[in-house]
């Protein structure tokens, strides 16, 4: 049992590693571009892009949990043996999603009139914008059938294959309006060559999905059956996928509409660096729901405790100097990267939501602990709870606060729903809170801490910007040498340790 653990350990490091690789490409191509279409849409503009990307990210709602379902049954099928039971599953599930997906593609063209409405447009921009929106909207089947084909692919671990799809893709995203800007393209020329690079992303999904199991090429096989365990299965995290759209991205379309468009960009911008940084927690638990589910199935309890602690700690530790470096450094980094326009109206919305993505980023390994557990349903209820109290605090605070009101608001829920999971994994059993203060989780919190007042008070203190990177130069490296020192015990450097290597494997080998 111990050497199977070990081997899941190793496989939880190379396939964060591959998750986390698959994004900085992307980063770097969207930190690099995003100026350059600021500048070619203007602020209005790239407030409605930044509202088609959120659209296009978002729609997969609608495969109303099948993806994961997915996921799940595919994964149990290869580990029993049934490969003659994939075309079956995978197909019906695929055929399912299509058919989800032209429903969808009508319901939200129906309310592509109320949205343009009830955001504040620009006269001018109004006819685009809901040509746009019609046009995501009819792409709905193509973003369900790529959420299908990737979910194959996932449920066999080939992270890699992926990642082959998924950077581009991802890539794409950013660099097609910077293109379509180049050669005089406007908003819907924009929205068509998304719409086409995701298109083609479902058709390399879909090739390459064959090659790795030919029976698929082979056989055809549709099961009707099939949909309700499919459907069980995938209730409680529709619920909580739907939820948890409105909840990250509610905020955009409140400042649409309590605001102006114009507003909807300054607050994107630092938003998006925000969302850049919750790669990293993003690709642990992509990787963490199966080991949690593993090591539960073994009755591994300690093992499972200890990897939850320890995955809290050094999330924190990992993250929480570079939120502290954000927002001390807030106004220098849009000024450099967006000018000063920007940096006056967005430096105290990087601020705030750079504590939020913190707390944010925590609360996603008991999350994942919860629903890895097979209690999908204590996640969607949270998310149910918050959304009508999210919702009113929102509004009030974007009405008296404009968009750094937008950025309080989201910090608060992500402290509202850090406390709700993990005291749920608490009440559930499913982890103690005594193996969070033994891991050292305190200590960590102090070391964030005091990182973060020395470099406030320089802020404060007045002083000049070549002493404030002077100063953060020698406090980063004695903050690594502390944490070392002084928050790691003996199980966490041998840890560390063993997965750099693998990790340094990992990317060797790609």
């Amino acid at each position: 049992m111990g050497n199977a653990l070990e081997i899941r350990g190793g496989l939880l490091a190379r396939n964060t590693a591959l998750n986390l690789g698959g994004h900085v490409i992307p980063i770097v191509v969207g930190l690099a571009t995003i100026p350059y279409v600021v500048r070619g849409l203007g602020s209005d503009g790239f407030g409605i892009l930044s509202i088609a990307w959120v659209l296009l990210g978002y729609l997969s709602f609608f495969d109303l949990g099948l993806g994961r379902a997915t996921t799940k049954f595919v994964a149990e099928c290869l580990g029993r043996g049934d490969v003659h039971r994939l075309p079956s599953l995978v197909w019906t599930s695929l055929g399912y999603q299509m058919i989800f997906g032209v429903a969808g593609s009508l319901l939200v063209a129906a309310f592509v009139p109320l949205l343009v409405g009830e955001l504040k447009i620009p006269p001018a921009l109004v006819s685009e914008t809901r040509f746009c929106f019609y046009i995501l909207a009819a792409s709905l089947p193509i973003v369900l059938a790529t959420t299908a084909l990737r979910s194959v692919l996932e449920s066999a671990q080939r992270f890699d294959l992926v990642n082959y799809v998924k950077v581009p893709a991802n890539v794409s995203v950013f660099l097609f309006p910077a293109i379509a800007i180049a050669v005089g393209l406007h908003l819907p020329g924009i929205i068509v060559l998304l719409v086409l690079g995701r298109l083609g992303a479902t058709l390399a999904y879909l090739v390459i999905c064959i090659k790795v199991f030919p029976v698929l090429g082979r056989s055809f096989s549709f099961d009707p059956k099939l949909l309700r365990p499919l459907m069980t299965y995938g209730g409680w995290i529709t619920v909580s996928s739907i939820v948890s759209a409105v909840l990250v991205y509610g905020d955009r379309f409140v400042i649409g509409a309590v605001v102006s468009m114009a507003a909807v960009g300054y607050y994107t911008a630092p938003a998006e660096i925000i969302n850049r940084l919750s790669i990293f927690p993003g690709s642990l638990v992509l990787t963490l729901f199966p080991a949690f589910s593993s090591l539960d199935a073994y009755g591994e309890r300690e093992k499972l405790e200890k990897l939850y602690a320890r995955s809290v700690k050094f999330l924190l530790l990992c993250l929480g100097p570079v939120a502290v470096l954000l927002a001390v450094f807030a106004n220098e980094i849009l000024r450099l990267w967006l000018g000063s326009d920007f940096a006056s109206k967005s430096t105290v919305v990087l601020q705030i939501l750079a504590v939020g993505v913190l707390l944010n980023s925590i609360a996603l390994i008991p999350f994942t602990l919860i629903q890895g557990l097979g209690r999908p349903d204590v996640t969607a209820k949270f998310h149910l709870l918050e959304l009508p109290l999210y919702a009113g605090v929102l509004w009030l605070l974007v009405e008296r606060l404009g968009i750094p009101g937008a950025a309080l608001a989201w910090t608060l829920r992500m402290g509202f729903d850090a406390a709700l999971v993990f005291g749920a994994a608490w009440r559930l059993r499913l982890a103690s809170l005594h193996t969070l203060t033994e891991s050292g989780l305190l200590r960590s919190i102090l070391a964030v801490f005091t990182f973060g007042v020395v470099l406030s008070l320089a802020l404060w203190a007045g002083v000049a910007l070549p002493i404030q990177v002077a100063l953060t130069a020698l406090l980063l490296p004695l903050f690594a040498i502390g944490t070392w020192s002084l928050v790691l015990d003996k199980p966490d450097r041998t840890f560390i340790a063993g997965a750099a290597g693998r990790i340094l494997v990992t990317f060797r080998g790609a």
